[in-house]
């Protein structure tokens, strides 16, 4: 059978000009680019990998002769954002060759969309609160996608100033991937930030293993001390961590320990680090004892196993513990997302392929299916 006009077809390209001359190769010349997006590339391999483009393109009617003849020798035509090196490059990669066809937009409302990306009903419900839920609910749907993230983001750059820590405390129940928070956070310190210091580890009653901390550490040249040692700084402009020993979600006089450490070290920057792959009801629990603890930041560690990023959005449309990063990889140097707001806006409120309704991932109206 074949497509009808409509049918959406994505590629992976390395250049605009390898896009434009695939999609009249493969679609003809009425074809209509709908999307273009830059391909991230992750790790150390971005140094050296070319760039790569994901091209969205729909099928268009079929050309009168009249038309061909008019049109003859027109150039297909990518948006001037998808301009890319004008060096020659290699062949079109296996995908690319083997465009994914994406099922034809169906009609569907807006918070059906947004459910879709993975927000709850109570998350929902604050979005609907805000003051420009009215002004994007009647807005076309790749619009009003668009426009929510827009002022997520700009809620969150007026709320949270971006985190300067000093004398912080990392703290989450046991599993939570506490210490490799820590150890990510203090490379970005030491490596992106030129900051140094030391790195107290606290047991109480209860073990804390330390893990590679010690060894990360070592080859930074951050020292690591276990309490009780110096608690200050010992440098202007240096910072000191504590690595606290996992909290109780069932038992909240168990916490006390640490509470009363917190407090008598007047420690005011009290990071929680939630495990993201988590069911709802052990994050609602950890985030509910954190607030008990006076937590002031947060950490959402192991996403490279969620698939629904959306679900972080329940905890950050919050506002109550400012998001430091988004952890997503075991890379102790690495996988770090530190503009937590847009990343979540990149992967839910714009990109939602299983849904199949509106756009992979636009990051701009100009990108986004038309309504």
């Amino acid at each position: 059978m074949t497509d009808q006009p409509g049918t959406c077809f994505k590629f992976t390209v390395s250049t605009a000009e390898e896009a434009a001359a695939l999609i009249r190769e493969r679609l003809g010349p009425e074809a209509r680019v709908l999307s273009v997006r830059n391909l991230d590339q992750g790790g150390l391999s971005r140094l050296w990998s070319k760039p790569k483009l994901e091209v969205i393109a729909q099928l268009g009617e079929s050309p009168t002769a009249d038309t061909l003849a008019e049109e003859d020798g027109d150039e297909l035509e990518l948006p001037d954002y998808a301009a890319g090196p004008r060096t020659a490059s290699p062949a079109v990669t296996a995908q690319s060759t083997r465009p994914t066809r994406l099922p034809l937009r169906r009609d569907v409302d807006l918070c059906t969309l947004l459910k879709r990306s993975g927000l709850s009903d109570l998350a929902l419900g604050r979005l609907q609160a805000a003051r420009f839920w009215a002004d994007v609910e009647s807005a076309p749907l790749h619009r009003a996608l668009v426009d929510i993230g827009h002022n997520i983001q700009k809620q969150a750059e007026a709320r949270w100033k971006g985190a300067r820590l000093r004398r912080a405390a990392f703290f989450g129940s046991p599993g939570c991937g506490r210490t490799t928070a820590l150890c990510k956070w203090i490379g970005l310190e030491v490596f992106r930030h030129a900051r140094t210091g030391h790195v107290v580890t606290v047991e109480f009653d209860r073990p804390n293993s330390t893990g590679t901390l010690p060894v990360f550490c070592e080859a930074l040249g951050v020292p690591v001390a276990r309490f009780p040692a110096a608690t200050e700084p010992v440098m202007p402009g240096g910072f000191v961590y504590f690595d606290l020993p996992g909290i109780s979600l069932r038992d909240a006089a168990a916490n006390r320990p640490i509470a009363q450490f917190l407090d008598a070290e007047k420690i005011t920057d009290r990071v929680l680090v939630l495990n993201a792959a988590y069911d709802h009801a052990v994050l609602r629990s950890a985030y509910a004892a954190a607030r008990d603890l006076g937590g002031t930041h947060v950490v959402f560690t192991h996403l490279d196993e969620v698939t629904q990023w959306g679900r972080l959005w329940d905890y950050l449309l919050d506002g109550a513990l400012e998001p430091l990063f988004l952890s997503t990889g075991p890379s102790l140097t690495g996988d770090c997302e530190r503009d937590v707001f847009g990343g979540l806006v990149r992967r839910t409120l714009a990109a939602d392929e299983a849904a199949a309704d509106f756009s992979p991932a636009p990051s701009s109206p100009a990108m986004a299916y038309r309504a």
